[in-house]
């Protein structure tokens, strides 16, 4: 009898013992709000932003609302204006250009390539249109990171990176976050740390720092951010930037504390899993399984693999097949949005022309997560449903 998979592809794991005891003590002092703190203290907003600012080796940080209102500060801070070009991936989540959408500036998408980064030479095509770059590494995907940086100080391109996908992840040395101007991340729950919804942005820029802070929502107590330009870098600013209220809470600091101290630990757990799918994976006729360089340190809480030139029936036909059995998979090939899902051609507030490269390695995308709550060998066996079910249609076709 075929094998059914039962667990859930978006039960996370519970939150520790420590996150949720530091929740109540913030809780039972009723100072939620970041700058309703007591006489002396610091509050758990300021201490987490002053430790992931170490963490991260990076002079300033600055938590948020959420992920999307970090890419949209940063683009703010760095001196997106309406109007402005701002370059991206083809190949992200809506949050992404959403963000620069909301601050009036006109996405203009490069090409994915097979291995699902953003396609290097058509960036270095494109490097003169534009004078920001919003790198997406979308899905935990790290492109050359070296060559990628060459081209935009070569083009004077300010980059920003959205790591709501690689908190925790590296390129030759360097951590995500830390080769651009500004590097942005998630705490919303599916991501590698969880507040339910939240943001994080570094930088070492001390200018894009005062600024993201002003527009924040801090008034008049930078004051009392901890991991922040001095005061006379606010003096140049705070006249001049509008505040867009979007702070975190100490409640959520408080939950998100604990979890960056096990990060390293929670990305090995994660990696295990990964392996252990795409190891099962490897050698299924007509599916291809993105090789990861060995450059690259990756966080592997989703997986993609590729059914590259497949009809759009026999994609559905896969899909269906593998969730009859209890895997849920995701394909970016779907001409309508589904969930959490869509495409370039789907946000229809940014004119776009067609991307031939991009359309055919988006329709080939096969996408699912890979939650903690996974044991190994659930992992195996998840493997094992996929190969037989994409082995089944593609000998069929």
């Amino acid at each position: 009898m075929s094998e059914i998979f039962s667990g859930s592809f978006t039960q996370q794991e519970p939150i520790s013992e420590d996150a949720i005891e530091a929740a109540l003590a913030v809780l039972r002092s009723g100072r939620l709000h970041r700058y309703n703190v007591a006489e002396g203290e610091a509050g758990e907003t300021a201490l987490l932003e002053q430790e992931f600012a170490a963490q991260m080796g990076a002079k300033y940080c600055l938590a948020v609302a959420s992920g999307g209102y970090a890419l949209a500060t940063s683009l703010r801070a760095a001196g997106v204006k309406p109007g402005d070009k701002v370059l991206t991936n083809a190949f992200t989540l809506a949050p992404v250009p959403g963000s620069i959408a909301s601050v009036g500036a006109e996405p203009v998408f490069v090409e994915v390539a097979e291995n699902l980064t953003i396609d290097l030479d058509d960036l270095a095509a494109k490097a003169d249109r534009a004078k920001v770059l919003m790198l997406s590494h979308m899905r935990g995907h790290l492109c050359d990171m070296d060559r990628l940086m060459e081209i935009c100080n070569a083009a004077g391109i300010t980059v920003i990176e959205d790591c709501a996908h690689t908190m925790g992840a590296s390129w030759n040395g360097v951590l995500s976050g830390r080769h651009g101007a500004v590097g942005c991340y998630s705490c919303q729950t599916y991501k590698h740390v969880n507040s339910g919804e939240g943001g994080l942005l570094i930088t070492d820029d001390a200018e894009i720092a005062a600024r993201a802070i002003m527009l924040s929502g801090s008034y008049m107590l930078y004051g009392r951010h901890m991991a922040a330009p001095p005061p006379e870098v606010f003096e140049q600013v705070k006249y001049e930037t509008p505040n867009i209220s979007g702070r975190m809470d100490n409640l959520r600091a408080a939950i998100l504390r604990p979890q960056l101290r096990d990060l390293d630990t929670q990305v090995e757990r994660w990696n295990v899993r990964y392996r252990e799918v795409e190891n099962g994976l490897r050698g299924t006729p007509g599916l291809t399984v993105v090789a990861r360089p060995a450059k690259e340190v990756y966080v592997g809480s989703s997986i993609q693999f590729l059914l590259l030139d497949w009809s759009e029936d026999a994609v559905q036909e896969a899909v269906r097949r593998c969730a009859a059995r209890g895997v849920e998979l995701k394909w970016f090939g779907t001409p309508e949005p589904v969930a959490f899902t869509s495409r370039y051609d789907s946000w229809r507030y940014a004119e776009t022309p067609r991307l031939p490269q991009s359309d055919r390695v988006l329709a080939g995308i096969i996408d699912m997560r890979v939650p903690l709550t996974f044991s190994v060998e659930d992992c195996a066996q998840i493997a094992r449903i996929i190969r037989a079910e994409v082995s089944a249609v593609y000998q069929s076709a």
